[in-house]
């Protein structure tokens, strides 16, 4: 599988890092405008990702204008929304409005902060990417 996290936190970025590697090419970003710059790389490459974290609250682009810059990304390049890549945002804000709004963007899956690995190893078999 072939993973892209934007995590703008140091910490939190090698937590993620460490534990997504056991599934992956992992690829790391410290904001948002950086996911989009490596995931168009990556379709350009013929090499797309499989999934994309998206922390919400990052520097220069939020998580919830990366996740727009993918998904038009997908549409300029026609891939199939089956065929889509997968996002889950991960954040600390996990009030009603801000979790409606990333899957009204598109997101797949929203997790909450701190990430508990047994809930996220669960969200990504439920994806089919384990």
């Amino acid at each position: 599988m072939k993973i892209l996290l934007a995590e703008d936190d140091y910490t939190t970025r090698k937590y993620m890092s460490s534990f997504l590697s056991k599934y992956g090419e992992c690829d790391v970003t410290v904001d948002g405008m950086e996911a989009v710059d490596a995931f168009m790389m990556a379709l350009d490459e013929g090499e797309p990702y499989d999934l994309v974290c998206l922390d919400v609250m990052m520097p220069a682009m939020d998580g919830y204008q990366a996740l727009v810059s993918i998904r038009n990304l997908e549409k300029d390049y026609k891939i199939p929304e089956e065929d889509a890549v997968k996002v889950i945002m991960t954040t600390a804000l996990n009030d009603e409005k801000n979790v409606k709004m990333a899957f009204e963007l598109g997101c797949s899956v929203y997790s909450g902060k701190p990430i508990d690995k047994d809930r996220f190893e669960t969200a990504l078999q439920k994806l089919g990417l384990i």
